[in-house]
């Protein structure tokens, strides 16, 4: 049993004429009869009385009708939908985050969703490292990353973050003084682990302005060292875009100088085709650069 034939059950006995069902099908009304009546072998069971009248549904045909009807719509549901994934207009698209791009890519999701309603969009918030595996794997369609990224990703920068310093306001720290003072302060580190892009630029802006800070504690993630800076525990390196989320009681210090700023961007993986992630990268380039 086919589709073509339930549609063909279907069409005639809606129109309970073999010729009008035939011109409705686009076919010859041989094909039609040759349709019906293998569905009716198959089915071992006369599904249409013939005569002066047209095409009447037996008893059988009436009870299988409704369930037919069912099974032809479900199929061009399928088919226009099918259309659509195909077309990268519909399904889920995975996405990760971070804090640098904390209020960009939501834009960037709002703009496409507008354009691409059917589409369900999945954001989640990644270090950069995890999100290059991830796509990688597959698991993201496009990540929010530190640039650059290594091959086979691909990646276009939108936006630039930079260090600045954290402390506590109960310091009243000056940033012309900042680096002189830099080596007495009590540095919060993020941990390797949870931020793998951070961590190094820090320990490179240190290395390259031969400072050697006096590390008192490590955190998990960004909103604890916020934390901890705000209990005057100490300072810490962090990227500009923290000001989206900073606690009262910390003052947010500007820092100069070499391996202080880098660019941030869209990445994904040009080993596997995907024409919904192509129409989202097309959307979020589009909107980031618009004026």
């Amino acid at each position: 049993m086919d589709i073509k034939q339930l549609r063909a059950f279907v069409v005639l006995a809606e129109q309970g004429n073999y010729r009008l069902a035939a011109e409705r099908l686009c076919i010859t009304q041989p094909a039609l009869s040759k349709q019906i009546q293998s569905l009716e072998m198959l089915l071992g069971a006369r599904l249409f009385n013939r005569g002066r009248q047209g095409a009447q549904l037996t008893a059988s045909g009436q009870r299988l009708y409704p369930e037919a009807q069912t099974l032809v719509d479900r199929h061009l549901q399928f088919q226009q939908h099918a259309l659509r994934v195909v077309q990268g207009e519909a399904g889920r698209l995975a996405l990760g985050f971070g804090l640098s791009s904390f209020h960009l890519a939501p834009r960037l999701v709002a703009a496409f969703r507008q354009r691409f309603p059917a589409v369900a969009v999945g954001l989640e918030d990644l270090p950069s490292e995890q999100q290059y595996q991830l796509l990688l794997q597959g698991e993201l369609q496009v990540g929010f990353v530190r640039l650059p990224v290594s091959a086979p990703l691909r990646a276009t920068a939108l936006l630039s973050d930079r260090l600045v310093l954290a402390a506590p306001s109960t310091l009243a720290l000056r940033t012309e003084t900042l680096m002189e003072q830099f080596n007495s302060l009590p540095l919060l580190q993020l941990t390797p682990k949870r931020g793998r892009g951070l961590s190094d630029q820090s320990l490179r802006f240190i290395a390259a302005h031969q400072l050697t800070p006096h590390v008192v504690q490590q955190a998990g993630d960004i909103q604890t060292l916020l934390a901890l800076v705000a209990a005057g525990i100490g300072v810490a390196l962090l990227p500009q875009s923290v000001t989206h989320i900073v606690p009262t009681g910390i003052d947010i210090l500007a820092l100069s100088g070499a391996l202080t700023e880098w660019q941030v961007g869209i990445a994904w993986n040009p080993q596997q085709p995907d024409a919904l992630r192509d129409n989202f990268i097309q959307v979020a380039l589009a909107t980031a650069q618009a004026p």
